[in-house]
This record gives structure tokens, C-alpha cells and sequence, in this order.
């Protein structure tokens, strides 16, 4: 056998032993080769929020009433209204003013918080304050201040856009009543009682007159 077809022999001998390793090595779906994944022609980003569900969350009404409630859906009203509207500031608002009316009332002076009274709520207090004065009474009174705020209910009218929001409150006070003689005749001087009362403030939304009025107690 001649030299060059010998080398030729050898070298295609050489390369078919690489062709059968290589298949060994590639041939196979072993190893870390990947799956192959379908992915969709318009994927979703991952923190993509669906449409209609947190982008209408208001924590401001949720934080006061139940989610599709009548009190939550005209809380919503009055947003929509009025857009700077906030339930939590009006809390604020009417816990302030509870105190103000409330001391007022017991020390039988409504002018400072009189703007802040519709016109029956004014002539009740005044009238109790006026059956005192006849009868010669005085009332001590010593404010301790509101441990509870909470929104009761809200009504709202599409119609007027009047908006009614009722709050109960829980006060801590310290009052006694005195007759003509400075006797004692209703309350403790030296004990402190809660309050318990829900009031009713009212307003026309969208207006510029930004107070509430009470309208209603009980």
C-alpha cells in the first residue's frame, strides 16, 4: 500500500472518530440547554395594575366606610362634587368643632359658634340656655377632651349637592349644674363623665363658603 493512501486512510479514520464524538456530545437534548417557551405577541409587564380594580381604591373613604356601602358611594358623590373634599380633614374639623359647640353651649354663650349652627339647632340650645338663666342656674364646665371620632353615616343630594355627614363623638368632661344657692343640683363637680353624641353637619358641596353647619343632634 502506497504512503499517500495510507494517510489518506488514516486521516478518514481521524475523522470519523471526531464525528462520532461529537454526536455524543451535541446530539442529545442533555445538559443545560434550555426549553424552548411560546411567548405571547403583547406580554404583560409584570407590575402592570388591571384596569378597574387599585387605581380606584380611595383610602380616604375606605378608611371611614365599607367598600360599596350607601355612606361610601356618597362620600364618593361629594369627591366627585367637590374634589378636594377629604373625609379625614372634615373629621378633624368636626372633632374642633364639637369641643367649641359643646363648651359653648354648657357655658350658655353660643356667640362664637353661632355661624356654625343652622338656624333650629341655634334656637334648641338657646332655649335650654334661657330656661337656666330664668331659673337662676349656672353650669361649671371643664373639657377633657374627645376620646372617639367616627363617621356614622353620609347622605349626599345629586340634586342640590347638599352633603350630610354624621359623626359620633365620645367626650370626657367634667360639668355640674348649680342652683341660686350655688347648690348642686345636676352633675359632679369633682368627677369627670363621658358624652356620647352623634351630630349632623351639613353643606352645600362646591361652594365657597367652606363651613359646615350642624343641623341635627342626638
Amino acid at each position: 500500500m502506497s504512503n499517500p493512501l495510507l494517510q489518506l486512510l488514516i486521516l478518514a479514520g481521524i475523522a470519523i472518530f471526531l464525528i462520532l464524538r461529537l454526536r455524543n456530545v451535541l446530539g442529545t437534548r442533555g445538559g443545560f440547554e434550555p426549553t424552548k417557551v411560546e411567548t405571547q405577541e403583547n406580554p404583560r409587564d409584570r407590575f402592570e395594575v388591571i384596569e378597574g380594580t387599585a387605581n380606584e381604591v380611595d383610602h380616604d373613604i375606605l378608611d371611614h366606610a365599607e367598600a360599596g356601602s350607601p355612606t361610601a358611594e356618597a362620600l364618593a358623590a361629594m369627591k366627585q362634587a367637590e374634589p378636594s373634599f377629604a373625609v379625614g380633614e372634615f373629621l378633624g374639623g368636626a372633632k374642633s368643632a364639637y369641643e367649641m359647640i359643646l363648651m359653648a353651649f354648657e357655658k350658655g354663650d353660643l356667640s362664637e359658634v353661632r355661624p356654625f349652627l343652622d338656624e333650629p339647632v341655634a334656637e334648641a340650645f338657646q332655649s335650654v340656655i334661657d330656661a337656666r338663666a330664668e331659673r337662676g342656674q349656672t353650669v361649671e364646665a371643664q373639657y377633657l377632651g374627645t376620646r372617639e371620632t367616627a363617621l356614622a353615616s353620609a347622605e349626599f343630594d345629586h340634586s342640590t349637592g347638599m352633603a350630610e355627614l354624621s359623626v359620633r363623638f365620645v367626650g370626657e368632661l367634667i360639668a355640674a349644674t348649680r342652683d341660686a344657692d350655688g347648690k348642686v343640683i345636676e352633675g359632679d363637680p369633682k368627677a369627670a363623665r363621658k358624652q356620647r353624641d352623634i351630630w349632623t353637619f351639613a353643606r352645600h358641596m362646591g361652594e365657597n363658603d367652606p363651613n359646615w353647619q350642624l343641623v341635627a343632634t342626638s
